[in-house]
C-alpha cells in the first residue's frame, strides 16, 4: 500500500473516531496482508501534522493517542460555540485535585490531613464523574480506605502525554491571582510530592476524551 493512501486512511480515521487513537488502534484499520509497519504509520501522522501547520487545527498526541484539535490560541473565539458559560472551580476542588495529581495514590483521609479540613463527598464524586480520578486500590489498614489516582482522561483533557509533563512545583502562583480558565492547569503544582508518588505512572485505562475536531471549552464545574 502506498504512503499517500496510508496517510488518507489515518487522517480519515482520526477525523471520524471522535476520540484519540493510538498506533495499535490505527494498525487494526488494515487487514493482516496490507498492514503497514509502525514507522510508516508514524510517518503518516507526521505528514498530517505538517499539512496542518498554519491552519486552525493540528494533530496532537495525548495520553490515549493522537487526535485532531483546534489550536489553543483560537479558544477565545471557538468557545463561543458553547452558549452556557461554565462556572469556576472551587478552591476546595482545585486543592483536592492538585493533591491527588501530585501525591497519588492517596486516600480521602490523606487529603484531609494535608488540607486540614474535611473533603466533601460531592468533590470526590464530581471528579469521579468526570473520570479524572478513579479508585485504583485500597490501603491495607482498618476500614481499607480507597486509594485515588488520576486517569488517562485527565491527561487527555489537559493535553498531556504523561504525568511527567506536569509543570514544576516552583511555577505555582497564588490561587487568587489566577485567571479562571488557567486556574486548574496552574493549580496542578499546588502540592509537593510525597513518598507515595515516586515516578508516577498512569494508574488505569479511562474512557477516552470525547470530541476531537473542536476547541477545548473553558474548564469549570459547579462550586462545592
Amino acid at each position: 500500500m502506498n504512503a499517500e493512501l496510508i496517510k488518507k486512511i489515518v487522517e480519515g480515521a482520526l477525523l471520524a473516531a471522535g476520540r484519540p487513537l493510538d498506533i495499535s488502534q490505527l494498525e487494526k484499520l488494515f487487514a493482516d496482508d496490507e498492514r503497514p509497519p509502525r514507522d510508516q504509520l508514524r510517518a503518516a501522522i507526521e505528514d498530517i501534522q505538517a499539512d496542518c501547520r498554519g491552519r486552525g487545527y493540528d494533530v496532537v498526541q495525548v495520553a490515549s493517542g493522537f487526535r485532531f484539535q483546534v489550536s489553543d490560541e483560537l479558544a477565545p473565539w471557538i468557545n463561543r460555540l458553547w452558549e452556557e458559560k461554565p462556572k469556576r472551580y472551587s478552591r476546595a476542588m482545585l486543592e483536592t485535585l492538585a493533591l491527588i495529581v501530585y501525591r497519588q495514590p492517596l486516600t480521602r483521609g490523606d487529603i484531609e490531613l494535608v488540607r486540614g479540613v474535611a473533603v466533601s463527598s460531592d468533590i470526590i464524586r464530581a471528579l469521579q464523574e468526570r473520570e479524572w480520578i478513579a479508585v485504583v486500590g485500597h490501603r491495607d489498614v482498618p476500614g481499607r480506605p480507597a486509594l485515588y489516582a488520576t486517569t488517562k482522561l485527565f491527561l487527555n483533557y489537559f493535553n498531556l502525554k504523561s504525568l511527567q509533563q506536569l509543570p514544576a512545583l516552583g511555577e505555582i502562583k497564588d490561587f487568587a491571582e489566577l485567571d479562571p480558565e488557567l486556574e486548574l492547569a496552574l493549580a496542578r503544582s499546588a502540592a509537593a510530592p510525597s513518598a507515595d508518588s515516586q515516578n508516577p505512572q498512569l494508574p488505569l485505562e479511562a474512557a477516552e476524551a470525547p470530541t476531537t475536531v473542536t476547541a477545548k471549552p473553558s474548564t469549570g464545574i459547579s462550586d462545592e
